[in-house]
């Protein structure tokens, strides 16, 4: 029987699966950089400047992408950049980047017009935006107006991760009145791909190199079994959704999409509270007055699960996944497994994939 472990927040749990239910594993693919290769993608940014290193969202490739830009400092003998970081991740950045000589403070929103600023990401798939950028990111948190006109021009009600769509432009508009830089990283689970460098805009061609190793042409399945591959994609609900978004093209009319995502932190977007708590309807999110954080989710959801079922590894309470969501709740791996061979047969095949957030199945 092969062990195959997936992450599932800060750790990782094993799927014990018999190798004649074992239809397929799917990961992205990718040459990873060297830390040499890393630097001389970084050399492009002014080193001679002071700097101030954003980090919106915590990854394991975005704290290598820092440790290199800070070796590279060390090595130009010029002052290592501040680095600033969202209030919920401070304690770790601050217990990570631990040298005395490297400043750590939190990241205040009304800073966003410094030009010092270099806004560090990691690139993945988005339902709404084809590709979730540093732009795409940027919009969400500073531009709630223009979030309306993207959810107004989506592409229908289904999420369509990978497509070159025009939300995109909406993103790449709002960035190019900011005197900002980016750093557009592209990974897998065991290291850094590719990295753009340059303004917001302009760093989104990361896509291609995205794509490119994330891409699988597999066909329909009928069990897919989905961890997201980093702990930063599975905190929330909200967040973890797309990894499933990513595999939906991929899975039968009426199968089963089984989700691993902890959830520790939640919900994670305010429509999603909303909703839950019965201050938002399914009918008001085809066409809103105004945009609520995580309102394209939602909606994407509700769509979603008229095609196949969804179930979910997590901690969050039955009430939210079962009685709001109509999901499947399973206490841990053996309990989904357990139920799949109940449920389709003891001969049902089913195909693992093991970084949800950085694959796309066609």
């Amino acid at each position: 029987m092969p062990e195959i472990w997936l992450s599932y927040g800060p750790t990782d749990v094993v799927l014990d699966v018999k190798a004649e239910n074992l239809e397929k594993q799917i990961a992205p693919g990718g040459t990873n950089l060297t830390d040499s290769e890393i630097a001389s993608k970084l050399v492009t940014l002014d080193m001679t400047k002071p700097t101030e290193l954003v980090i919106m969202e915590y990854t394991k490739a975005v704290q290598k992408v820092i440790s290199v830009f800070l070796e590279t400092c060390a090595q130009k003998s010029v002052t290592k950049p501040k680095i600033l970081v969202d209030k919920s991740n401070i304690h770790l950045a601050k217990n990570v980047f631990s040298d005395p000589s490297i400043s750590v403070s939190e990241f205040d929103n009304s800073q966003l017009s410094n030009g010092n600023l270099i806004f560090v990401g990691e690139m993945e798939f988005d339902g709404l935006f084809g590709y979730n950028t540093l732009s795409t990111k940027l919009l969400r948190r500073f531009g709630k107006e223009s979030m309306l006109e993207a959810y107004e021009k989506r592409n229908g009600n289904l999420p369509l991760p990978g497509d070159e769509l025009r939300t995109m432009e909406i993103a790449k508009k709002f960035t190019d009145s900011f005197d900002i830089s980016a750093i557009e990283i592209v990974a897998n689970q065991t290291g850094i791909v590719d990295i753009s460098t340059g303004h917001p805009s302009s760093t989104a061609s990361a896509s291609k190199s995205l794509s490119s190793i994330a891409i699988n042409e597999i066909g329909k399945h009928r069990i897919v079994v989905i961890s997201t591959g980093k702990e930063a994609s599975n905190e929330t609900l909200s967040r973890s959704l797309s990894a499933i978004w990513n595999c939906s093209n991929a899975v039968k009319e009426e199968g089963l999409v089984i989700l691993l995502a902890e959830c520790k932190n939640g919900l994670g977007s305010e429509a999603i509270l909303q909703y839950v708590e019965g201050r938002m309807s399914v009918d008001r999110l085809k066409s809103p007055a105004k945009y609520v954080d995580g309102m394209e989710d939602l909606l994407f959801l509700t769509e979603i699960g008229k095609k196949f079922k969804i179930g979910i590894v997590s901690i969050l309470p039955h009430f939210y996944t079962k009685d709001k969501f109509a999901m499947i709740p399973f206490e841990g791996t053996k309990k989904a497994m357990d139920y799949i061979l109940k449920t389709y047969g003891e001969r049902q095949k089913i195909a693992i994939v093991s970084d949800g957030s950085r694959v796309l199945l066609r």
